[in-house]
């Protein structure tokens, strides 16, 4: 499965699915990306997946390693997210996952290191959420 069809499969996931994918990807892959996210738990302990992943979301993007450039990946992920037409919480799956797998390439010096980042980004992303449909019972 490449990034590109990621977005399709998303609606598939049972909410507790998309909760854990956008865990990950908040918590573990935007460690790349240079963020130090830690959650507000207390805000967040035993709500319901529609309730709990809105108030993470809204926690991880107060957090800006570098504001300019986080502003100008999320206002990409916003549109790329809205050309997907998903809805409800398989939309901010989308959205946070485009989101940090574009603010990865700090690094690359050059666009073609910049798009190699990228695409291993993605990689990590198909595979962890991959990993998660299979536990939940999704087939892909």
């Amino acid at each position: 499965m490449s990034d590109i069809a990621l977005h399709k499969y998303l609606p598939r996931l049972p909410e507790a699915a998309l909760q854990e994918f956008i865990e990950w990807c908040v918590l573990e892959q935007s460690k790349a990306a240079g963020c130090k996210f830690t959650p507000d738990t207390s805000k967040l302990n035993n709500l319901p997946p529609g309730e709990y992943i809105p108030k993470l979301v809204d926690q991880f993007m107060k957090v800006k390693p570098d504001p300019i450039q986080a502003g100008l990946v999320a206002a990409i992920a916003g549109k790329e997210a809205d050309k997907h037409a998903l809805s409800g919480l398989a939309i901010v799956a989308d959205f946070v996952s485009l989101y940090v797998k574009y603010l990865i390439p700090k690094e690359g010096n050059t666009p073609e290191q910049a798009e190699a980042i990228i695409t291993q980004a993605s990689q990590e992303q198909c595979e962890k959420f991959t990993q998660i449909a299979t536990k939940y019972g999704v087939e892909l």
